[in-house]
């Protein structure tokens, strides 16, 4: 007695739901122009700036929130602007060439 007859015995009227498989779409942004990438210091603290992304806020949200996790470190999203604490350009750019954007490196 397998776990589907158990549950039959115990739920008769029960009619279970098969639930096609789909399958994920990962979520890709794709664009022409490339995003920049440069740094900058405010109140004498060094930050980096991520803008030029021409999709919608809410994935550039979620792209925000996956480059301060793989950074541990702070950040917001403000005026389509990512914004990420302390110099970290070189990793920011490398993640997201390996995501599939185009990135441009600009001052220093």
């Amino acid at each position: 007695m397998d776990l589907k007859d158990q549950l039959k015995n115990l739920f008769p009227d029960h009619e279970p739901n098969e639930i096609p498989e789909t399958e994920e779409e990962s979520t890709i942004w794709m664009q022409d122009d490339p995003l920049i990438c440069k740094y900058e210091k405010r109140k004498g603290k060094p930050i980096t700036i991520i803008e030029g992304y021409t999709g919608a806020d809410s994935d550039f949200k979620i792209l925000a929130k996956e480059i301060k996790q793989l950074l541990s470190v702070g950040g917001s999203f403000k005026n389509e602007q990512i914004i990420i604490q302390g110099d970290y350009r070189d990793k920011i750019m490398q993640f997201l060439k390996d995501k599939g954007f185009k990135v441009k490196r600009v001052g220093g």
